[in-house]
């Protein structure tokens, strides 16, 4: 696999090909085979290139807005969590599994809180709501 653009170029090269491609003294197809790109990123770079003008630079910039949630979320998906353990281990009641959306539909309606259901299982497992059967992995009732 080939290298990214900012791994093989320093900002001024890729420049002087862009301008020069700009300015018709080198066709797409010269521009593509220095750079490494195919016809679609070529002509992205190309576009960047004209939009930034003088600040233009091929630094790869990673954002690091990951996504978590709050603490208060944490909080209520345990404390629905615990309840709705309350009434699986209950031997009177019926339930006998997690009903997942049903607490997604109580956090969003109780607390005004938008959580996957993705995220509330994964919190079951490592909070140990859930126990490890030999046979099938993680279980989810009682």
């Amino acid at each position: 696999m080939v290298e990214q653009l900012h791994k093989r170029f320093i900002d001024e090269q890729v420049r002087m090909i862009l301008e020069r491609y700009l300015k018709k003294e080198l066709s797409a197809k010269q521009g593509m085979d220095l750079l490494g790109l195919k016809r679609s990123q070529f002509f992205e770079w190309v576009k960047r290139y004209k939009e930034s003008g003088e600040d233009f630079n091929i630094e790869y910039k990673r954002s690091n807005d990951h996504r978590r949630i709050s603490e208060a979320i944490e909080e209520n998906i345990q404390k629905e969590l615990t309840i709705e353990k309350a009434f699986i281990d209950d031997p009177a009641m019926t339930i006998r599994f997690y009903n997942y959306s049903y607490i997604q539909d109580l956090l969003s309606e109780k607390y005004q809180q938008e959580v996957s259901l993705p995220t509330i299982i994964d919190r079951a497992k490592k909070k140990g709501f859930t126990y490890q059967d030999q046979k099938r992995g993680f279980m989810t009732m009682r």
